[in-house]
């Protein structure tokens, strides 16, 4: 999690920002007497590494992506990346020096994660580069790639997420960890069983993360509002409070915690003029206190990761330490040697100075410390095993820095526990409750103001009988092992009207027995949209929805065409079906096409090659043409993927002239979230 600085304005894909105060963040002078005294003293690599180590965090971090491993078409976009892109990027010379090739990151599964360790200024002016930032920008806009720090991709391999677990990601904003986990729980399934619930103590973040997740289209995703420290019990259906069993555990939780930050000093630049140890003193409670509440909801056997981006034993391994020490042998860390091959990286620690603000030493029992802070006995050490923490440094491979440890549950909670490790945390200190408002928790002396689209309208789900659902259910041909009491609506009346949203049948069950309970920001993807009211059926299907219920529908609204007519449908819209039939580029289609009613249907499109996944896409039918409802970057992404067609961001794609009685109905876009 870290620091994080959010900032308006539109970004490019792995570009810099250029605004006035990026310019003055530039000019800061990447030195820090404190932080260069204290890490020395440290020592925790060799001394003659000191150099190189210092050399690599004052200077900026290379671009790094991954590709979303659930999606079919992962193979295709990865292939796309080495035949199109890395030939080109290979031997490139700028201004007299050959630049470093693009660079598989060996450790992340499938081979889809790269690195790009280029400066901004080649991206921007080298033709090859800038296609490459384009192809990024475009894949990254439809889910398909992520632009993420490498070592932040850590944490969700090694929670090791299946379709079946319960997941909660306890400090989830910005979400690029928390898509990874999505990714996981759907790997090789549409429709995981599991769910993810992703919480951020900060109200505007909370929203800023939906952005940054609804690209991947999961109905197995809630995100919610709350202090970490003070999560509360999820109860797992609408059952009697008293039941012990109806309080949810989690499969997996993330504690990726606020931390100082000062492995991110290679893109936060004002970390080397804010740091001071006082930092990591400051957080360590907070930090102990969402641990400490994330092993408690974490079910029996359940696998926990606590990461900071921090290299400060203080808010690592002490954390842990202080963890181990309450839970007992409730807890034990688990070994990840065998796992990330190929990743350089350090093991934890077990001794380390404690060092105030004014960079004195502290011992323990001196006033104003807590015995947290202090390096475990040389008896405690040997039974916590902190060397099974993992740290990487930057300078091992060219990374930020961070810090991994991942624990198992291996027994229940019990009173004596509850007392140990209260689920109430102790009173802070006065300087720690104010750090804990800012690195936190949102201000409670204002409304925050909340993005645009934020929808802050109750969840409602609708009865699968309603009228409305019922047309839909018989006019797309739905079948009976789609989940139809799990619809909702944002609205306070509960009648569908403009948007009807789907979830998973799991997260239906939470939902409902927790609105009393739950800040619940967002859940569900967009099933049914309002259309116009003059045709058979006023819903539409949103092709967000469209992964789930092209397994749900056999319905003649389905017409398989090919790729020469799906080129025609990607640049020109509502192309006539006299024009098609004279060009014979798909007579069947145009047959089926004009036997069905004014409205939504769908196109199929079989592609040749085992390997090539073939297209579900949502068409609108008019009286005398037909148009691809599909977005401007989703437009673009399939010119390039299918068709090798290059487009810019300026570029609409299609020419949209039609007459305004052929469109559906378009207020529906406008509905906040």
């Amino acid at each position: 999690m870290g620091r994080r600085n959010f900032k308006k304005g539109k970004k490019t894909f792995g570009a810099r920002d250029d605004s006035r105060a990026q310019k003055h963040w530039s000019e800061l002078v990447r030195e820090n007497e404190k932080w260069e005294k204290y890490y020395k003293d440290l020592a925790l690599f060799p001394q003659d590494q000191w150099d190189q180590f210092k050399t690599v965090c004052q200077s900026p971090l290379p671009l790094t992506f991954r590709v979303t491993g659930s999606r079919k078409h992962a193979q295709e976009v990865l292939q796309m990346f080495k035949e199109r892109h890395l030939p080109n990027l290979t031997n490139v010379e700028f201004e007299g020096e050959t630049l470093k090739a693009p660079l598989e990151l060996p450790w992340y599964p499938d081979h889809l994660a790269w690195q790009l360790d280029v400066p901004k200024t080649v991206i921007r002016k080298n033709e090859q580069f800038a296609k490459t930032q384009r192809f990024l920008v475009v894949e990254n806009a439809v889910g398909n790639i992520s632009r993420q720090e490498a070592v932040s991709m850590i944490p969700p391999i090694v929670l090791e997420v299946e379709p079946h677990h319960t997941v909660l990601d306890m400090c989830a904003a910005p979400g690029s960890k928390t898509a990874q986990m999505i990714e996981a729980l759907h790997k090789d399934t549409d429709e995981p069983t599991g769910f993810v619930v992703a919480n951020d103590a900060d109200s505007k973040r909370s929203h800023m993360l939906v952005h940054q997740l609804k690209r991947l289209n999961s109905a197995n995703l809630m995100v919610v509002n709350h202090d970490a420290q003070f999560f509360p019990r999820i109860k797992s259906s609408a059952a009697d409070d008293s039941s012990k069993a109806n309080v949810l555990k989690f499969d997996r939780v993330l504690c990726d915690v606020p931390c100082s930050g000062d492995g991110t000093m290679r893109k936060n630049v004002n970390v080397w003029r804010d740091w001071t140890p006082q930092g990591g003193l400051g957080l360590h409670t907070v930090q102990f206190n969402i641990l400490n509440r994330g092993l408690h909801l974490l079910k029996n056997k359940g696998r926990l990761v606590y990461s900071t981006c921090s290299m400060n034993p203080i808010e690592n391994e002490a954390v842990v330490a202080e963890a181990l020490r309450k839970w007992g042998d409730k807890i034990r860390l688990v070994s990840c040697e065998d796992k990330l091959p190929g990743l350089v990286r350090s093991k934890g620690v077990s001794q380390w100075p404690v060092i105030d603000r004014n960079m004195t030493p502290r011992e323990k029992g001196d006033e104003g410390t807590h015995d947290s802070w202090f390096p475990p006995t040389e008896e405690e050490a040997a039974k916590f095993n902190l060397e099974n923490c993992i740290r990487v440094y930057p300078h091992q491979q060219n990374t930020g820095g961070f810090f991994i440890t991942v624990f198992e549950k291996i027994a229940e909670d019990s009173d004596s526990t509850k007392r140990l490790g209260s689920e109430t945390p102790a009173a802070q200190e006065p300087e720690q409750k104010k750090i804990k408002t800012t690195e936190t928790a949102a201000p409670v002396e204002k409304k925050e103001k909340l993005p645009r689209d934020a929808n802050e309208e109750p969840f409602v789900f609708i009865d699968p009988y309603h009228e409305a659902l019922k047309t839909c259910w018989s006019f797309y041909g739905i079948d009976e092992k789609f989940d139809k009491k799990s619809c909702l609506v944002r609205n306070a009346t509960g009648e569908p009207s403009r948007v009807v949203y789907t979830v998973c049948s799991a997260l239906k069950d939470i939902i409902q027995a927790n609105e009393d309970r739950l800040k619940i920001i967002y859940s569900g993807v967009k099933l049914f949209v309002s259309q116009r009211s003059d045709i058979e059926c006023s819903w539409r299907i949103q092709s967000e929805a469209l992964p789930i219920m092209k397994h749900h529908m056999t319905s003649n609204r389905i017409v398989k065409t090919n790729l020469e007519l799906l080129k025609i449908l990607l640049v020109e819209s509502f192309p006539k079906f006299d024009d098609m039939k004279a060009q014979g580029v798909d007579d069947h289609f145009v047959e089926k096409m004009n036997e069905l009613s004014s409205g939504c249907a769908f196109i199929e499109v079989e592609r040749e090659g085992d390997d090539k996944e073939s297209l579900f896409l949502p068409v609108w039918k008019g009286n005398r043409c037909v148009n691809l409802m599909v977005c401007k970057e989703d437009t673009h992404e399939l010119l390039y993927r299918i068709f090798n067609i290059e487009t810019s961001a300026k570029d609409n794609s299609k020419d949209n002239t039609q007459k305004k009685e052929e469109t559906p109905s378009t207020e529906a876009n406008d509905e906040k979230q």
